[in-house]
Parts: structure tokens; sequence; C-alpha cells
């Protein structure tokens, strides 16, 4: 049975054939206001905030984002933890995701022991994920011990992708990496998206309509960006133009 946030999902992937997410780091420097952000995001079009990032060290940080967060927008705010650290009660719902290409089991399964009792606890929605890191990787890459993808090797994504399906997941999501200099190639976006009857979430180095776009006509179900929003400048308008540039005719 999906969760409402989950449903939400597939019912506005169903609806407008991809989607957009804008990603925020409640980690980042002073200024970085991650509920001005989140208010403009959701005026231009994008379809779910989450919230998170690879260095996310302080729970209290955390929640204080979230819940000024909440105050600010009507749509759905999602988890994207770093570990136990990364899990709120205020959000409605948590990406449940095992880096399936880390080299350490604990971004495999060992946090997942830790932080499945309080998940459970706080009654927030956990949506299982298949979380893979291609590319450079960047600091998501290096602090997940990632056996980093070559672009040049997309039939290693695929087999990596197929195995999230087989295991029951209900989400794949192919990383760059947050400010990667090269996006996901379509190349290797299409080889998994073939591949999958689950749907994929693409993110990493996408700071253009034209990025989104041709991550989206690949076969994306949903574009993750997060990099270009950060200098909280016009970001109504970044966010409308990629929203506008991914939407497929359904």
């Amino acid at each position: 049975m999906k969760g409402k946030v989950e449903q939400y999902l597939h019912d506005k992937i169903k609806q407008d054939g991809c989607i957009h997410i804008t990603l925020v780091d409640p980690d980042k420097s002073s200024g970085y206001d991650c509920a001005s952000i989140a208010r403009e995001a959701e005026k231009g079009g994008t379809a779910i905030i989450m919230v998170g990032g690879s260095t996310l060290a302080a729970t209290q940080d955390l929640d204080d984002a979230v819940l000024r967060i909440k105050k600010e927008v009507d749509i759905p705010v999602i988890l994207f933890p770093n570990g136990p650290m990364g899990i709120s009660r205020h959000a409605d719902a948590i990406w449940f995701m095992s880096l399936l290409n880390s080299q350490n089991t604990y971004y495999l399964i060992d946090a997942h022991v830790i932080s499945a009792p309080l998940i459970k606890k706080l009654g927030l929605e956990a949506i299982p994920m298949g979380y893979i890191i291609a590319g450079e990787g960047c600091v998501a890459g290096h602090i997940g011990q990632a056996r980093l993808i070559s672009y040049k090797h997309p039939q290693l994504a695929v087999g990596y992708s197929l195995a999230a399906e087989t295991f029951g997941m209900k989400f794949v999501y192919l990383e760059g990496g947050s400010g990667a200099s090269k996006p996901i190639p379509p190349e290797m976006i299409s080889a998994v998206k073939k591949n999958l009857s689950i749907h994929l979430i693409v993110g990493g180095g996408i700071r253009n309509p034209e990025a989104a776009k041709a991550a989206s006509v690949a076969g994306a179900d949903i574009i993750v960006t997060g990099t270009l929003v950060e200098e909280e400048a016009q970001v109504q308008e970044k966010i409308s133009a990629i929203v506008s540039a991914i939407k497929k005719s359904v």
C-alpha cells in the first residue's frame, strides 16, 4: 500500500510526465535560507521540497529548517538523510535510501538498522529508494565511500538499478553529485530507464533548462536540483524554466 506522499509522487508523474524536486541543505553557510528558497521554488512549480545534505550533523538544525519550510509551503517535504542524524519528526516522509554502490556496509544497511525503529516510532512515511552515485560523485560520493560508476559504463548503472527494483525498492536515484561539473549523460539515463519498471530520479550537475530537458527526454521521471538555487537569486524564475522544460505531454 502506497503512503500519502508516495501516492502524490506517482500521481504528479502521471499528470506531468516528469516532475521537479528542489533540494535544500540546512548545513549550508549562514544566510542560506531554506524556507525562502522553498517558498520561491513552490511558486516556480517544484513538486517536492527535499531536505538534507551529505555533511549534516545536527538534528536540531534539521528540525528548525523543516519547521520553517513547512510554514512557507503547501507541497510535501521529504527528508534526504545522510544517516540517523538526517531524521526529523516534522517532515512528511523520508527517503529510506540505500547507497547501493558504497564500499561501506554502513551506507548499504547498517544506518538503516539504526534508523528504522525511530522512523517507525515517529510514524514517518518511509519510501524505499535505491541510491546510485556515478561520475564525479562529489561530496556525496566521498562521504558515502562509493565505488563511482564511470559514465563510460552505463551497464553498471543498469545492473544496480535492476537490483534495486528486484529488492522491491520504489524509486531509483541516479546521482552525479551536488555541484558536479557534468550531469548524468542522457545515454546512461536512457539505458537505465529502458530496463526499469519503477520511477527514475536523476540529479547532480543540472543547472539549466537544457540539461534538465535532456535528462527528461532520456527517461527521467524526476529531476532534482540543489546547487541551482543556493545563491537565492531568481529562484522562482529558475525553477519555473526547468519545470516548463521537463514537462511532457501525457
